[in-house]
């Protein structure tokens, strides 16, 4: 009896092993996730951890390495505008940060009361609220990678998008998405958290690339903008024009490179180009913690002509954008008539297979280091800029994967939904009200130059460059979240959201994008919960739950 028995409990473990083994991966096929986030930046991070805060499975989907995009990818001098409209877990980042440099050891080339306590014209450390502003790229990686992993959310890196085949859309709602690598992701919601809005695209739902004209939306700012002349990013800066020729004076000798010959166009009409891209370096001046300025392999120093000029000229702001971050460190940024925004470089990019991109992304960085090495080191550059400048280089402790160099480039634009609601810039200057609010923004209207051209006079000059002041924060609409009624009813996009081109020029800063990838999930998070498509969602309720969670939604409900 005793080995009977023995052996029939061995036969029935076997047969349970059989069946487990048979049914395993098929039943791990069939697993649907609550949430799949499709990004690795700040407002994907965000929107991860909140919709795993509201008890749901989630899986980040992440085509980057390194999370928390540009946040963590060298800009950590943070667009905040008004902070008081930063709530929720964009807001609890910060403070995270601050805890970062609370400790002694965070301050590793220089004493914290060396950094000082001001940037932006406001705190950049701020005991009262326990937040910090400006940071290096590393503490930001860091703090991104601890908060999700502490939360337990899966986190997969470099998986790309089929963009080809890979989104499965059945009765208007996405199903499932396929990475390059063969992996197939099941969800009941979906969030497009890239710059980029890829799955967006991939899944037909509409959206637009470049320059609205004017008329559109009934805009002042949209479209070209020939002969406006805001910040200091044009060549009337100078004292003198600028000659656009090879050999100066002479057409025929062609253009200097980076000069378009095309004609601008009309002012207010639309174009597809977009607004110019860069990588936010991070710099260092202290002399044991840093690396010399890499010369390209293809450097070329008639690339950089045209700077030469500039600086013949008389300009000396070259060290305009070197903002300063802790430990003797910058976030530097475009600054001038020509500097590291490629301009015209980039008009392909939204739309671009992945190879295309990546072609893109290699031009761009040899162009910002050959420009770096030129002004290092070419004799053109006044001797007084150069000898300080050679002071510098870049940051040991930074990037240390990828040549001390940003792992993410400065995509200001790329796709924008056309979705439920669009928000312009007649919402931002408040001549008509905002829709159902999920979060508030408050930079100033902001374009960085899209075009480089001769003009009517046969002289060098830079379009596209706008900075118009906003009176008070404003409200970011619901619908401009979440596509058309009639498109995919399961998908949030928080980054590529719905706005006309200049309006996207305020709310495309990145403590926006992890308050509107909060408030994503959220939305994710209460329709599987009533399973109503994104669109049906009751605002009431919405609004209800983001304020339980510390969102702003309103310039009554700032922090005090």
């Amino acid at each position: 009896m005793r080995k009977t028995g023995i052996i029939k409990s061995v036969f029935l473990s076997l047969s349970l092993v059989w069946v487990f083994m048979a049914c395993g991966p098929a039943a791990e096929q069939e697993e649907i996730t609550d949430v799949i986030v499709y990004g690795g930046t700040s407002g994907a991070v965000t929107a991860a951890i909140q919709a795993k805060k509201m008890g749901k499975s989630v899986i980040m989907v992440s085509p980057d390495k390194h999370l928390g995009g540009l946040t963590s990818g060298g800009l950590g001098w943070t667009d905040t505008g008004k902070k008081e409209v930063i709530g929720g877990l964009s807001r609890e980042f910060y403070q995270r940060v601050y805890d970062k440099y609370a400790e002694d050891d965070a301050w590793q080339w220089e004493a914290q009361s060396d950094f000082g306590n001001k940037g932006q014209g406001t705190p950049a450390i701020d005991g009262k609220f326990r937040t910090m502003w400006i940071f290096e790229p590393h503490v930001a990686e860091e703090v991104y990678d601890e908060w999700v992993e502490e939360l337990g959310i899966e986190v997969l890196r470099d998986e790309w998008l089929d963009r080809e085949s890979g989104v499965t859309v059945e009765n208007d709602r996405i199903t499932a998405i396929r990475t390059l690598s063969g992996k197939e992701f099941k969800g009941k919601m979906f969030i497009d958290a890239t710059y980029e809005g890829d799955l967006m695209a991939a899944a037909g739902v509409s959206y637009h690339v470049g320059r609205e004209a004017s008329d559109v939306y009934g805009e002042e700012w949209n479209g070209v903008q020939t002969g406006v002349y805001h910040h200091r990013h044009h060549f009337q800066v100078l004292g003198q024009p600028i000659d656009p020729y090879v050999v100066p004076g002479d057409p025929s000798s062609g253009l200097l490179p980076r000069i378009s010959g095309e004609d601008p166009g009309v002012k207010g009409e639309g174009d597809n180009k977009v607004q110019a891209y860069c990588f936010r370096t991070c710099m260092s001046v202290h002399p044991d913690n840093q690396v010399p300025f890499p010369k390209p392999d293809n450097y070329d120093p008639s690339e950089y002509e045209l700077l030469g000029r500039i600086f013949d000229a008389g300009w000396d702001e070259w060290f305009g954008k070197f903002d300063m971050i802790p430990n003797k460190k910058t976030d530097t940024n475009n600054h001038g008539p020509f500097s590291s925004d490629n301009i015209g470089m980039n008009y392909d990019y939204p739309e671009a297979s992945y190879e295309r991109r990546r072609e893109i992304i290699k031009e761009h960085e040899d162009y910002q280091k050959g420009l770096l090495y030129y002004v290092a080191n070419d004799p053109r550059v006044p001797k007084a800029t150069q000898d300080e400048f050679k002071k510098w280089g870049l940051a040991k402790d930074e990037f240390t994967d990828n040549g001390n160099w940003p792992h993410q480039i400065y995509v200001r634009e790329a796709r924008r939904m056309v979705g439920k609601y669009v928000m312009t810039e007649n919402e931002l200057m408040q001549k008509r009200p905002t829709p159902e609010s999920v979060g508030m923004g408050s930079y100033s209207i902001d374009s960085h130059n899209i075009q480089r051209y001769v003009d009517e006079n046969g002289h060098v000059q830079n379009e596209g460059d706008i900075g118009v002041h906003l009176k008070q924060p404003y409200e970011i609409a619901y619908g401009s979240l979440v596509p058309k009624e009639d498109e995919i009813q399961n998908l949030v996009v928080p980054v590529a959201v719905s706005a006309s081109h200049i309006a996207f020029g305020s709310i495309r800063m990145e403590p926006v994008f992890m308050i509107l990838g909060q408030s994503a999930a959220t939305a994710a998070v209460m329709s599987i919960d009533k399973e109503i498509s994104v669109q049906e969602l009751p605002y009431s309720e919405l609004k209800t739950k983001l304020l339980e969670d510390d969102q702003v939604l309103t310039i009554a409900d700032k922090i005090q």
